[in-house]
C-alpha cells in the first residue's frame, strides 16, 4: 500500500476513492503528478465520479424582472467554491435563464444538465441545481432580500415577497424589505392560516391533545387549552399572524393594515424563503475509518 499521507493528498486533490488513489500511486512509483494524470486518463477524476459527492454548500440567489422574480438554490461541495467567481458567474447565468421555467425544477435541470456537467469539469467539484421557485404580481412589486450576502443577489438566505398594491413604489419597496427581513429571521411556513399544511396542523393538534390530557383536566377545559395552543402555533408558523420582529407589539397583518390605511390597499400574495442546504444531511468523512475499512 502507498504512503497514507500521499493517498490522502491525492484523494483531496482529485476527489477519487482511496483504493483508486492507492492504485494510482503504486502504478506510478509514488509520483504524485503522474498519479494525478493516471487517474485523469482512466476517467476516474471526472464529473460523473463527482456527481455522488455531497453538495451542502453553494448559494441561494434571486433575480427580479419587472413583475416577476425567481429564487434559486445551486449547491457545491465547499464554501470555497461558492465564493469563486466562476461558480458565481454560472449561478448568475442560471438565474436569468430560469425565470422562464416557472416552478418546473425538473425541466430546468434537464435543460441545463450538460452545462452543469461542463462546470463540474471546470470547477472540479460536484454542482447541483437543487431548488427553483417563481413569484409574480398583477399590480405591485416583488421585493427581494439576501441575508449573509456573498455576491450581488446571492448568499446564504434568500427571500422574495410579492406585494399587490397601487401605492407608491418607493414606499412599497421599504415595506417589502422590512417584511422580507422579518421572513429571514422568523422563518414562517405559510402565508396565512388557510395555507397551513393540514398534515402539519393535524400532527401538532394530536401532540397538544396528548399533552393536555396528561394534565388530567376535564375535556371541556382541554378543548379550550388546545384552542389557545393552536392560536399560539399559528403565531409561530403563519407569516400574517407572526409578531413583527422590528416591533413585537404588532403582527404582520396589522403592519399591512396600517400601511394600507395610510397609502393604498396592500396585500402579500406570496413569499418564498430559501435557506442554503436546508434539509441536506451533511456527510462527515473520516479518513482514518475509511482507510481501515479498505484494509479490512
Amino acid at each position: 500500500m502507498a504512503d497514507l499521507s500521499r493517498i490522502k493528498d491525492l484523494r483531496e486533490a482529485t476527489g477519487c476513492g482511496i483504493s483508486d488513489c492507492n492504485k494510482a500511486l503504486t502504478e506510478n512509483n509514488g509520483d504524485f503528478e503522474k498519479a494525478v494524470d493516471w487517474l485523469r486518463k482512466k476517467g476516474l477524476s471526472s464529473a460523473s465520479k463527482k456527481s455522488n459527492r455531497t453538495t451542502s454548500e453553494g448559494v441561494v440567489a434571486v433575480h427580479v424582472e419587472a413583475n416577476q422574480a425567481v429564487i434559486l438554490e445551486v449547491n457545491s461541495e465547499t464554501d470555497f467554491v461558492a465564493r469563486n467567481d466562476k461558480f458565481q458567474n454560472f449561478v448568475t447565468k442560471l438565474l436569468k435563464e430560469s425565470i422562464s421555467f416557472g416552478n418546473d425544477i425538473d425541466k430546468f435541470k434537464t435543460a441545463k444538465d450538460e452545462e452543469v456537467k461542463n462546470q463540474i469539469g471546470v470547477i472540479g467539484e460536484n454542482i447541483q441545481i437543487r431548488r427553483l421557485s417563481n413569484v409574480k404580481v398583477n399590480h405591485g412589486i416583488v421585493v427581494s432580500y439576501i441575508h449573509n450576502l456573498i455576491a450581488p443577489n446571492m448568499g446564504k438566505i434568500a427571500v422574495l415577497v410579492s406585494l399587490e398594491t397601487k401605492a407608491e413604489k418607493n414606499k412599497v419597496e421599504e415595506l417589502g424589505k422590512q417584511i422580507a427581513m422579518h421572513i429571514a429571521a422568523a422563518k414562517p411556513d405559510a402565508l396565512s392560516i388557510d395555507k397551513v399544511d393540514p398534515a402539519k396542523l393535524n400532527r401538532e393538534s394530536e401532540i397538544l391533545k396528548e399533552q393536555a390530557r396528561a394534565s388530567g383536566k376535564p375535556e371541556n377545559i382541554i378543548d379550550k387549552m388546545i384552542e389557545g395552543r393552536i392560536r399560539k402555533y399559528y403565531e409561530e408558523v403563519v407569516l400574517l399572524e407572526q409578531l413583527f420582529v422590528m416591533d413585537d407589539k404588532i403582527k404582520i397583518k396589522d403592519l399591512l393594515a396600517k400601511f394600507s390605511k395610510e397609502n393604498s390597499e396592500t396585500t402579500i400574495s406570496d413569499f418564498k424563503l430559501f435557506i442554503l442546504g436546508e434539509g441536506i444531511d451533511k456527510k462527515e468523512n473520516n479518513f482514518a475509518e475509511e482507510v481501515a475499512s479498505m484494509v479490512k
